[in-house]
């Protein structure tokens, strides 16, 4: 077990891809430290840190910094490899963990940018792609991952319920902001999965408060920006 002070957090309320290494932290059983980033007066620390892209999160154990929310999920399984695991221990099931967390990522995390970022008929728009992508993704998932329950990790979080459930899990926040997208007529299985994530107790403890979450989400994509 490390010491608290070997293991170091910077992230940021808000973020889902900092709730993902916090839960992973905290399934492996690892201590660590949590540092509060103020993102338009990013630190100087978390520059030092991630001098490439400036963002969090960031992982800094025993000095050593890593960047990406995947890439340190994989580095938290890897060097703290005892169970649980967060990836499969056969290749084949790894990688296609693997190639739905990059497609989550690549393709679905922005498809949701553009419908809040978006009005009017654009918006109506983006939310089809989004909801195209989203049946992709739903198939993919049923295809290649038959009969896990209730995650697909199996009894516990895994990677990619860990990946998805860090974010899909405020569907309600952000139905409630922007516009109905997860929909569970629509996307029964996507929906089932991720209620079933919602209602773990390490998700209900890690993930930020619902009203919380609403206000920060209104305040950033509602209001008219200050003249």
């Amino acid at each position: 077990m490390e010491k608290q002070s070997e293991v170091k957090l910077f992230g940021t309320w808000a973020s889902g891809y900092c709730t993902r290494i916090e839960l992973a932290l905290k399934l492996k059983g690892i201590p660590y430290e949590y540092v509060e980033e103020d993102l338009p007066n990013k630190s100087d620390l978390l520059i030092h840190h991630n001098p490439v892209h400036k963002k969090v999160p960031v992982l800094v154990h025993k000095g050593k910094a890593i960047a990406e929310s995947l890439v340190i999920l994989e580095y938290i399984d890897e060097h703290w490899n005892h169970t649980p695991k967060l990836l499969p221990e056969d290749p084949y099931e790894r990688a296609k963990v693997r190639f739905w967390a990059n497609f989550y990522d690549q393709k679905f995390g922005p498809s949701i940018y553009n419908i809040m970022t978006s009005k009017g008929k654009e918006q109506e728009k983006a939310i089809e792609d989004s909801l195209e992508v989203l049946k992709v993704f739903e198939e993919g998932i049923e295809r290649d991952f038959p009969a896990k329950s209730p995650f697909l990790n199996g009894g516990t979080l895994g990677f990619l319920d860990i990946v998805v459930g860090s974010n899909a899990s405020h569907f309600k926040a952000f139905n409630e902001v922007f516009a109905v997208v997860f929909d569970p007529e629509k996307n029964p299985a996507f929906c089932s999965w991720v209620t079933a994530m919602k209602d773990c107790p390490l998700m209900k403890e890690t993930l930020p408060p619902h009203d919380r979450l609403v206000a920060k989400l209104s305040k950033l994509f509602l209001q008219p920006p200050k003249a």
